[in-house]
């Protein structure tokens, strides 16, 4: 009897759970750190998420200004727009005895059609649209094409799509 008695007095000195104090301290402060912990993630996630929808914007946009002015510097003749001053929303070039055309499909893509066929331009992730190319300069002089369009992301971030306008201007050689 008497080591029974020394058992459970030993049980009471050292309880072997937790006491109610206990437990709602330590869920209050798990729930304190899991509150952190899951703003953090939410935050890289829409970092992550602004850099996709910036980044595909910015790479997509240099890339057609770029080929644009490649293909109308190496242009011979540009076929439309077909007169000074009026804009068009698709651009027909002359380069070494083919034709290129630059319009938008109906999913608002940016499509270069020629000999070698069909190709879209931009990526999945972004969508084009307010393209428009004007033909400026003096009858007589070098051809020069100023050109407009928009971009806009197709990643969504909590502050909206990235979205950003485009003009430049390029002269044949």
């Amino acid at each position: 009897m008497k080591k029974k008695i020394s058992k459970l007095y030993l049980m009471l000195k050292n309880p072997k759970g937790f006491t109610l104090v206990e437990m709602l301290l330590y869920m209050a402060i798990f729930s304190i750190l899991m509150g952190v912990l899951i703003q953090i993630f939410f935050s890289a996630i829409d970092t992550q998420l602004t850099s996709k929808a910036t980044s595909s914007v910015d790479q997509d946009g240099a890339y057609i200004l770029s080929r644009l002015n490649y293909d109308i510097s190496r242009a011979q003749a540009v076929t439309s727009p077909s007169s000074y001053g009026v804009g068009a929303s698709s651009l027909s070039l002359q380069i070494g005895g083919a034709s290129y055309t630059y319009s938008l499909d109906s999913n608002e893509n940016l499509v270069l059609n020629n000999t070698y066929g069909i190709n879209q331009l931009n990526s999945v992730d972004t969508v084009l649209s307010n393209l428009s190319f004007t033909r400026i300069g003096n009858p007589g002089g070098k051809d020069t094409i100023q050109l407009n369009f928009q971009l806009k992301s197709t990643t969504q971030r909590n502050t909206g799509y990235e979205l950003r306008n485009f003009t430049t201007t390029v002269s044949l050689r």
